[in-house]
């Protein structure tokens, strides 16, 4: 997995400089609202110096007028800030999962196999919130924060030199710590992201495994393991709460002692008649001014550096090379084909030096079947994945109508496939909204026509709502049988040209077997099929056998040419035929 950082230049190019316009709009309304801030301090001097002393009504008046309309100017412009930037981070966090979620939903096949997929959900959803203080109002108040500062330090020098130069010493010292704890601060978010999927992706399989669980009493363990993710996320978040922690008492203690130097040394001012009260009132609030924003910062720097750690983790994500931008997949299979699938001399391993399949060839002509049967870890699953297009040979061809298939785009050849798994996948919802999957438009004729050629309606016609039922979190409401009924429904709506079954009726019982067979049968017709077949007595009428063993070719024919030959198959079968 790539190991990339992302950088302020990155941030600043794709994120921040698109949506300038809203930004530099943002930067105007906290500019106006941080000037309008300054106008207490500078109404306080002249309340004290002059007002109070000369018993200036009219003045007192003009000075109560400007701070109220100073205050409503701040009112309105915070609003105006929450509701353009605040709003616009949460649209960019909703576009970046949409696109974190497009390139994951790309990648090959195996990535998937080797993730969690509770660790994916977290990291699709939470890694980007992020970005929030990116465009939100946490950049334009770091910027804006930056701006009040740097003007109410020209305005405290103008009122004493001295007195600044005191300030100034601390800030600097508490601008070096804060730097050098951001620095270490990033790193431990990262980890923290990293955990908090870790014990996301655990409790995921935990909830959908409970039955497991359940039926082996086994609650206590799971519980011991997520109570063990969950105080290694609290060990991470007690690091950087400290780390935190320490930059913010820093600036209590560095700015507090500043404040207490100022106020001795103002109040000898003061007494020396080298500064007024209103001058040494004026010099506090705005070293208020200056130093709140500084406070603030850390505060945003913190939030900005817990940024920047999720986007790490989606650049990695987004850095990864999707299987439908594989630069030698440029050709367009036609809209319709004729479906003759040929293996030439093809190897295929799944680690470096470790081939599971070594020179296979098959010719598997248009409307024909192919049996694959064999042990377990023979591998007639990476076959079908290879036929999938799940997985690319690693030497030789794989063509379909004389088209390489490593060079065709996914989605031309795609449109062609069917796929009925051993545990197929059906999706939290509706009968109906599983069968119309592959084909959400199609009519209720083509969907009942689905039904009855997998005997769908068999079961689903004793229930209340029919097709309409829910059947839960991947179909847990059903038997076995009814869910590969199902599958197979889906399957025979797809009308596809190539179809892979990977024993299609293992989870049947005997009589649901018997009607599905002749289903299959009709659904097969005219169409390229490889099956994945355990029970062999659902394969005889299949044109050719490929027994396969240790990623060879060991037989092939059909049945009744295997079981002449009294090899392998015929050993297999005989076997299957006593139990």
């Amino acid at each position: 997995m790539s190991k990339s950082k992302v950088t302020i230049g990155s941030v600043f190019k794709t994120i921040i400089w698109p949506r300038k316009n809203l930004l530099f709009l943002g930067l105007l309304l906290i500019i106006i609202s941080r000037l309008a801030s300054l106008v207490l301090p500078g109404a306080s001097k002249y309340l004290m110096d002059d007002v109070i002393v000369n018993n200036d009504y009219d003045k007192l008046q003009l000075i109560i007028i400007a701070v109220a309309s100073a205050i409503v100017v701040q009112a309105i412009t915070s609003f105006l800030l929450t509701r353009l930037l605040s709003v616009e981070a949460q649209h960019l966090i909703a576009e970046l999962r949409v696109q974190v979620q497009k390139k994951v939903i790309g990648l090959p096949v195996n990535f998937f196999d080797n993730a969690k997929s509770g660790e994916l959900v977290s990291r699709i959803m939470t890694d980007v919130e992020g970005v929030r203080n990116l465009v939100g109002t946490g950049l334009v108040q770091l910027v804006g924060g930056t701006i009040t500062a740097v003007i109410s330090l020209f305005l405290l020098i103008k009122i004493s030199p001295m007195m600044t130069a005191l300030v100034l010493i601390p800030v600097a010292i508490f601008g070096f710590i804060a730097m050098k704890a951001f620095a270490f601060i990033r790193p431990i978010f990262k980890e923290r992201r990293v955990i908090n999927a870790e014990v996301t992706g655990r409790l995921t399989e935990t909830l959908n495994g409970v039955r497991v669980i359940k039926g082996f009493n086994a609650e206590q363990q799971e519980i011991v393991t997520f109570e063990n993710g969950v105080d290694k996320l609290f060990l991470n978040i007690k690091k950087s709460l400290t780390s935190t922690a320490f930059v913010t008492s820093s600036a209590t203690f560095l700015l507090g002692l500043a404040s207490a130097g100022i106020m001795g040394i103002g109040g000898y001012m003061i007494m020396q008649g080298d500064l007024t009260f209103g001058d040494f009132l004026a010099f506090t609030l705005y070293l208020g001014f200056m130093i709140a924003p500084i406070v603030q910062m850390s505060n945003i720097g913190t939030q900005l550096t817990d940024g920047f750690a999720g986007l790490d983790r989606t650049e990695e994500l987004m850095n990864m090379e999707s299987e439908h931008e594989s630069p030698d997949r440029v050709d367009e299979l036609p809209e319709s084909i004729h479906g003759d699938i040929k293996f030439n001399n093809v190897s295929f391993g799944y680690e470096e030096d470790k081939e599971v399949l070594h020179n296979i060839s098959i010719n598997a002509p248009s409307g024909t079947v192919t049996a694959l049967v064999g042990s377990s870890g023979s591998g007639k699953s990476t076959i079908a994945g290879l036929v999938s297009s799940f997985l690319n040979p690693q030497e030789g061809t794989i063509t379909i109508d004389g088209h390489d298939l490593s060079k065709a785009t996914l989605k031309s050849y795609r449109r062609h496939l069917g796929v009925v798994l051993q545990d197929d996948f059906l999706f939290e919802g509706t009968i109906r909204e599983n069968i119309v999957f592959p084909r959400p438009n199609s009519t209720d004729e083509e969907v009942q026509a689905a039904v009855k050629a997998a005997y769908v309606n068999e079961f689903s016609d004793r229930f209340e709502k029919g097709l309409d039922t829910l059947i839960g979190e991947r179909g847990v409401k059903l038997s076995g049988g009814q869910r590969q009924r199902i599958a197979i429904a889906r399957a025979v709506l797809a009308d596809p040209k190539i179809l892979i079954l990977d024993e299609a009726t293992s989870n049947l019982d005997t009589e649901s077997e018997a009607l599905i067979q002749e289903s299959l049968g009709e659904l097969m017709k005219g169409r390229t099929t490889f099956v994945i077949a355990h029970r062999l007595s659902t394969i005889r009428k299949a044109d050719q056998i490929l027994v396969i063993e240790d990623g060879h070719i060991a037989e092939q024919g059909n049945h009744d040419e295997l079981i002449a030959k009294e090899g392998r198959y015929h050993q297999l079968f005989t076997y299957q035929a006593r139990i």
